[in-house]
């Protein structure tokens, strides 16, 4: 009798221990399937990051077409969530399942990615003829491997047998992993990958994640142990597989991704349409989500009242996110500069401290939505999941989410923005929120939960009040505060355009701001080039130019100039964004070219236009946003220009702005190169201080005296090209820099920009005194223009002209560098034997 005590204490300590090592068994199997999901997540961003880039060369970049792209991707997690996650509990070996998963996404990438960048011909020809066919071709394509990535979650998490300790922790966990995983996708896949490898060799090194996935899943068999369906089927329901939590999840899916939306309009103004600006900005989007969901999973399965904390959370959510809205000021521009500051001077780096700056706008703005969110996937796990069916629960909760997430993306794009604005669309989604909320409660109902009941209906309360008293011009005032005073602002589809006025009152010009971010003006610098932009060419073209094609309409101007060459037939203008078009008419010196019938304005990507239509031209004149800006690289490629070049009439002519101080000179030097690899001829001219012109033609560049006289004398070119400061043929052959030897001495070695490796997309951030550094360098290789049938009055009035145009570059860099009584001196000389020149006048009139 007395030996019992003894052998019960044994067991009691064996089991003990054997409870230990099943327990860390579980944990280590835990931290095993958090490192595969973190690399799973990590190449199904990178893989949908590249997809689109791809896409938008194939169908150009307008909003259409980049979210068909972005809904193809969802819709193909949707499905593989909610089908593959059924199969996961019914295989006997739900690790082999997802190995194969992974090395399906690692195979499959890499057919679709190289695919992608060859499909352009194929969508043209069968757009042509069946647009439905055309576009199911697309989504068929970037769905096929996106529904293999949908799959893993689920049946990774049947795999660690979360009925033993609850759907909600582990599911959370794992879902944070794989958040995790995209956020180092995200940051790398503009920070590192495509800068190093390009496209093709990033998707390479997305496929290596998943296969790494695939193998350790292979080889950690033993750690994770056989599931036992049996024990797995018997397992008794705790609550979960709430249809309700279901769909209200999937609302919620729709309300988080329509704040994504509206929050990418809204931030910009704080931040960069550069592509490592948003890339910043989804990372603390998915860190959000991440942290939230990994903080709140170990409390998931405890929680006595988990309708109401889900209804707490996602109304919390909706109110922050308006209030941070509401609340928002001059204050974040001054919270910005601190951290910039410490960061570069830490690192010595521009680009570092620029970081910083966008990082704390996406903290301020969209971080603790994002968390609150996050928090609320592992109690819509403990709600919606039965432990019976993992792998079909929670397939069917990521389904309905991200289905949730496609509608709330085309709503709130496509719709509420559009229509509403931003701060509206913020407000319904704070409403919907709010809605979620009261209905959660009405389904819990448990008597011990009164504390957060009544916090999630006083949410709900004050989330009426500010969507009721939040101006809806909130973000327009804060946009004119630091600028100048509005004109027009218009948050439409894709885009937020405003024309702000600005200058000293004397001279007062407007601008047109496109996400928050200046693009062009109607000043008489922007005004100049861009009349050069379309004159020139045309004036020099060595045959009789019909037909002219401008991409990029802009303020107009440049658009608007071909109306004053009396020989052209047809004009056609390619402008992305309508609201840009109704902003035109805002802007002088542009021949009203908005509404006028000679004019042709297709609202369409300048690549679709080219890639869609065989129409040839004479001129093509490409005046895009600058090549920094994210997705217009596309337009600066020497894959672009080729497209260019095959659209050229005989004789014709493709003329590309290039801006000086929008990127660093080795960025300039890769432009020049990818121009030079698509055109045998080319030369460069100098519209205006911070602007050149590339001209690129197949036939040899001829510059016939008598002919450039002629076509300067008709009274609309003539009266155009005055009123800039082009008084004569002296004048503009004067701005010649130099021909295609001279380009090749610049670009020297430098790489090309190409749709493969799109690198000034992904350039350095642009030092602050980069105009000093570029101009001199272009001038340095500045040659006489080689002008047929010129006598020695012309060339003397050429030269002439030209040492005045170098004397006003000598006292602009001057001005720049902080040399204002050498400034002055020069202004003066100048000014004495050019007295009359509008363009000159204007900067020492101090309009500037």
């Amino acid at each position: 009798m007395k030996n019992i005590p003894a052998a019960q204490a044994i067991d009691a300590t064996t089991r003990k221990r054997e409870d230990g090592i099943r327990e860390r068994a579980r944990m280590q199997a835990t931290i095993v399937a958090g490192l595969m999901l973190f690399l799973s997540g990590a190449a199904a961003l990178i893989f949908q990051v590249l997809w689109i880039k791809e896409l938008s060369l194939v169908t150009g970049i307008d909003v259409y077409a980049v979210s068909t792209g972005v809904s193809a991707f969802f819709l193909g997690l949707a499905l593989g969530s909610f089908l593959i996650g059924r199969l996961g509990d019914r295989v006997a070996r739900p690790l082999i399942l997802y190995a194969l998963l992974e090395a399906g996404v690692a195979l499959l990438g890499l057919v679709v990615t190289f695919a992608l960048a060859r499909v352009a011909p194929l969508f043209v020809f069968l757009e042509d003829r069946s647009a439905p066919v055309a576009w199911l071709l697309l989504t068929l394509l970037v769905a096929a491997p996106a529904m293999l990535m949908g799959g893993t979650l689920p049946v990774l998490l049947r795999v660690l047998e979360p009925a033993r300790d609850g759907v909600g922790s582990k599911g959370g966990r794992l879902y944070a992993a794989n958040t995790l995983g995209a956020i180092a996708g995200c940051l790398a896949v503009s920070f590192l990958l495509v800068p190093a490898l390009g496209i093709r060799g990033t998707a390479v090194a997305a496929a290596s994640l998943s296969l790494f996935a695939s193998a350790i899943a292979l080889v950690s068999g033993r750690l994770f142990g056989a599931p036992e369906r049996s024990a797995v089927g018997a397992a008794k329901s705790t609550g979960g597989g709430s249809r309700l939590a279901l769909v209200l999840y999937g609302v919620a899916g729709g309300i988080a991704l329509g704040y994504e939306v509206a929050w990418s309009q809204a931030i910009v103004q704080f931040i960069s349409t550069r592509s490592f600006a948003f890339s910043v900005v989804l990372a603390t989007y998915l860190a959000g989500l991440a942290l939230g969901s990994a903080l709140f999973a170990s409390r998931t399965d405890r929680l006595t009242d988990p309708w109401a904390t889900f209804a707490l959370l996602i109304t919390s959510a909706g109110v922050v996110a308006l209030a941070e809205l509401a609340v928002l000021g001059p204050w974040l521009v001054v919270w910005q500069a601190a951290p910039e500051g410490a960061v570069a001077g830490l690192t010595g780096s521009i680009f570092a401290g620029m970081c910083a700056r966008f990082l704390v706008a996406a903290v301020t703005i969209i971080f603790v939505p994002t968390l609150l969110l996050g928090a609320a996937f592992p109690v819509a796990l403990r709600l919606a999941v039965d432990p019976a069916h993992v792998g079909r629960d929670t397939g069917r909760v990521i389904a309905v989410n991200t289905l949730g997430g496609i509608v709330g993306t085309i709503g709130t794009g496509f719709l509420l923005i559009p229509n509403l604005g931003i701060i509206r669309s913020f407000s319904v989604l704070a409403l919907l929120a709010a809605a979620i909320g009261v209905v959660a409660i009405w389904r819990g109902r448990p008597p011990a939960a009164v504390g957060p009941r009544a916090a999630a209906v006083a949410l709900g309360a004050i989330a009426l009040i500010t969507a009721a008293t939040v101006p809806s011009d909130r973000l327009a005032t804060l946009l004119t505060t630091a600028r100048g005073s509005i004109v027009s602002y218009e948050e439409g589809l894709g885009a937020t355009i405003a024309v702000i006025e600005q200058g000293q009152p004397e001279k007062r010009f407007r601008r047109l701001y496109i996400q928050g971010v200046s693009n062009t003006g109607d000043a008489m610098p922007s005004l100049r080039y861009m009349r050069l932009q379309a004159l020139l060419p045309l004036i020099i073209h060595q045959g009789e130019p019909k037909s002219a094609l401008v991409i990029g309409l802009g303020t107009g101007i440049t658009a608007g100039s071909l109306l004053s060459y009396p020989g052209l037939e047809r004009r056609v203008a390619a402008e992305l964004l309508p609201s840009v078009v109704r902003a035109a008419s805002l802007f002088t010196g542009n021949n009203d070219a908005a509404n006028d019938s000679r004019l042709d304005i297709r609202l369409r990507d300048g690549r679709r236009e080219l890639l869609s239509s065989q129409e040839s031209y004479d001129l093509i004149t490409l005046e895009p946003p600058p090549p920094s800006a994210a997705g217009v690289v596309n337009l600066y490629s020497s894959d672009f220009y080729r497209l260019a070049r095959a659209r050229l009439a005989s004789n014709g002519i493709v003329a590309q702005w290039l801006p000086l101080a929008t990127q660093n000179d080795e960025d300039t030097r890769a432009l020049v190169r990818s121009f030079l690899d698509a055109f045998p001829h080319a030369s460069l001219w100098s519209t205006e201080l911070h602007e050149m012109l590339l001209v690129g033609t197949v036939e040899p560049q001829k510059l016939d005296a008598a002919r450039i006289s002629a076509r300067m004398e008709q009274p609309p070119v003539a009266a155009a090209l005055r009123e800039v400061g082009i008084a004569g043929p002296a004048d503009l052959l004067a701005t010649w820099i130099t021909d295609r030897a001279g380009l090749e001495r610049y670009a020297a070695t430098a790489l090309p920009v190409t749709d493969d490796r799109p690198r000034i997309e992904y350039a350095a951030w642009v030092r602050p005194d980069e105009l000093q550094r570029t101009l001199p360098a272009l001038i340095e290789l500045r040659t006489a223009p080689p002008v047929l049938g010129a006598d020695s009055s012309l060339a003397e009035a050429i030269m002439e002209s030209q040492n005045r145009l170098l004397l006003f570059y000598q006292a602009s860099l001057n001005a720049y560098s902080g040399y204002r009584a050498e400034w002055a001196r020069d202004m003066e000389l100048l000014l004495r034997v050019d007295p009359n020149n509008p363009y000159y006048l204007w900067f020492v009139a101090g309009s500037r």
